[in-house]
């Protein structure tokens, strides 16, 4: 779309205020059932839906439902980015956090192999797909609320917001994990008490579908509307004009995303079933972590507008890939101080690349296809990131006892992503409202 476009009004400072607090309390919901599938699978899945394998099996087989969440992500992707593409973006964030909360509240309700045999992991595992698709057609439509209604200036701190939404949701998962592990015995968390987090859900639903339905529609999404310039089938378009800037994205992010999940979800299994320490250790160091990454993302996510998106967000892979070393040696220790110090650390690297990862992205698609393009390549990266990280760093682990080896399959990764990241265009001061890729052509393809 051209650029010189009849345009909408800005939305007074108020009205962007609210969508980014909306965006950022609904991927915090969103996250937070997310999680708490992750730390329940770590710590307690593999003795409720498999109980007849080791406990590392078991543990690997809880991971392996749990990655089904990833592979329903670029599905949900699809086909809410298609229809916020189509029918606004509002809209679909409405239905993707309904479908995540009903999900996440039956796994609440769930029998457990000893009352139904087989059919219980199958029902966990038809569950954790539905929790896929409403997370994986959240995230374009949150960030693209964001980042289309407020300064261009401020895209990089705008779009991070709900990136904000993963430590909190972390937080919230973690904490309450936390809580009803110190208030129930051990029989009594594996009986109940870790049914209570996702019951929850259900509560926080409510509060955040609320808000939503409160705010206005993305302004460029209402421009493209009025001039009837929607695509009409998204994902062809995408496909077509724009694969390059689609396996870029998922390039960016594989490695942020096995970093991640390496830092926070595999860190529970290797303190407390390789190492032989108590659980809490690594739940309170990821606790700690994250609560500082509450403020890291968005601080991140500013300087990228000040000083660009590719160079903030390498120093976040680079770091990351030099400090899984000290990670696991800090975490060998078995001190806790130390062990909430490795993963403060590898959090702030992450926060680097996490916190300019939603505008990077997302600017890489012209508005009329934007919720699909920035969609697909997030979410495809998911299954080979976040969905396989968990399953590959116990497997490792399972055959070679070592943790080198799991570094050594993280900084792999991060330079897949470094790779791509240099390749990738500069998006901070792109044009909105004009094809990104036309705007490169026209510039010479300078970076």
């Amino acid at each position: 779309m051209s650029s010189s476009s009849p345009r909408t009004a800005p939305p007074p400072p108020s009205s962007v205020r609210r969508v980014i607090l909306a965006s950022l309390m609904g991927t915090s919901l969103e996250w937070y059932d997310f999680f708490i599938y992750g730390t329940a699978a770590a710590l307690v899945f593999n003795k409720l839906f498999f109980p007849s394998f080791e406990p590392l099996v078991g543990t690997l087989l809880a991971f392996t439902t749990y990655a089904v969440g990833f592979i329903a992500r670029p599905l949900g992707g699809i086909v809410f980015g298609h229809y916020g593409d189509k029918l606004g973006r509002k809209n679909v964030l409405v239905v993707t956090l309904l479908l995540m909360g009903l999900a996440t509240f039956a796994i609440g309700l769930m029998p457990t192999h000893a009352t139904i045999g087989a059919w219980a992991p199958v029902l966990l595992v038809a569950l954790r797909f539905i929790q896929g698709l409403g997370l994986g057609g959240e995230w374009g439509g949150a960030v693209l609320m964001t980042l289309e209604s407020g300064d261009d200036r401020r895209r990089g701190l705008n779009a991070s917001w709900p990136q904000v939404g993963v430590p909190i949701g972390l937080l919230l998962a973690n904490g309450v994990l936390s809580l009803m592990g110190a208030l129930t015995t051990d029989a009594a968390f594996l009986s109940w008490g870790w049914r209570v987090p996702f019951l929850l859900s259900g509560v926080l639903v409510v509060v955040g579908l609320w808000i939503r339905t409160t705010i206005a529609e993305s302004p460029l999404f209402q421009e493209v509307e009025a001039e009837e310039t929607k695509a009409r089938a998204p994902i062809v378009d995408v496909l077509r004009a724009y694969p390059k800037q689609v396996l870029l994205a998922i390039g960016a992010r594989v490695g942020v995303d096995v970093a991640f999940y390496t830092f926070v979800l595999f860190i529970t299994t290797y303190v407390a079933t390789y190492l032989k320490l108590p659980r809490s250790y690594a739940l309170n160091a990821v606790l700690i972590a994250a609560a500082c990454q509450v403020f890291l993302i968005p601080w991140f996510g500013h300087l990228s507008d000040r000083v660009g998106r590719r160079p903030v967000y390498l120093v976040g892979a680079i770091g990351s890939a030099i400090w899984v070393f000290v990670f696991f040696a800090l975490l060998d220790t078995g001190a806790f101080a130390l062990i909430v110090l490795a993963t403060v650390v590898s959090l702030v690297f992450h926060a680097a690349m996490y916190g300019p990862q939603a505008s990077f992205i997302a600017e890489m698609f012209p508005t009329r296809v934007r919720y699909t393009g920035a969609s697909m390549g997030y979410q495809l990266a998911g299954i080979l990131g976040g969905a396989l990280a968990p399953i590959i760093s116990v497997a490792l682990l399972d055959r070679y006892h070592t943790s080198v080896v799991v570094s050594v399959y993280v900084v792999l990764v991060l330079a897949l992503t470094t790779v791509c990241v240099l390749l990738a265009p500069e998006t901070s001061r792109l044009d909105l409202r004009a094809d990104p890729v036309e705007q490169r052509a026209s510039s010479g393809g300078a970076a």
